[in-house]
């Protein structure tokens, strides 16, 4: 299963949501980007991850376009419409989501003010992407596996049958 999460930055919850989707589920080809993106990947966001056990430390931001000629299972953007224009991507998708969230970057004050609202975003992004990874993904990913093995098995069948 390949998925795709877009935002604007790339810095902050798309970088969450890909280290929430990869710790559900390794198999995932998990990637995010952004249409304007970051220098770096948010230090706040590194660190609320990392109190979780969580490390994204070694992800970097990358733009959109070093994605546009590959195919996805599933592209999700996750910036808050309200506040926000939503990246859109022209590649070959077979899903398209939005499940938005506030951008934690925007928030001021002291740091523990600021940590927060990005405990807040983290663990909103992690309850939604944990409900679309149990109600969707879990439930596609079996049926491609059935549906490998239904193939395999047929393939033995016709082996069978044509060595006997």
């Amino acid at each position: 299963m390949k998925i795709l999460i877009l935002c604007t930055g790339n810095s902050c919850r798309s970088q969450m949501a890909e280290g929430f989707l990869k710790s559900f589920d390794s198999n995932l080809n998990v990637f995010s980007a952004g249409t304007n993106p970051e220098k770096a990947v948010s230090p706040y966001a590194v660190q609320v991850m990392n109190e979780i056990g969580i490390d994204i430390s070694s992800y970097t931001t990358s733009n959109v376009e070093n994605y546009l000629g590959m195919d996805f299972d599933y592209v999700i953007t996750v910036c808050d419409h309200a506040k926000e224009t939503c990246p859109v991507f022209l590649g070959n998708v077979k899903h398209r989501l939005h499940i938005g969230f506030v951008d934690p970057a925007n928030a001021t004050g002291i740091p523990e003010e600021i940590l927060m609202v990005y405990r807040r975003v983290r663990d909103e992004i992690k309850k939604q992407f944990y409900e679309f990874y149990t109600n969707q993904l879990k439930e596609e990913i079996e049926n491609v596996k059935c549906n490998r093995f239904g193939n395999r098995l047929s393939q033995l069948q016709q082996t069978r049958t044509t060595l006997l």
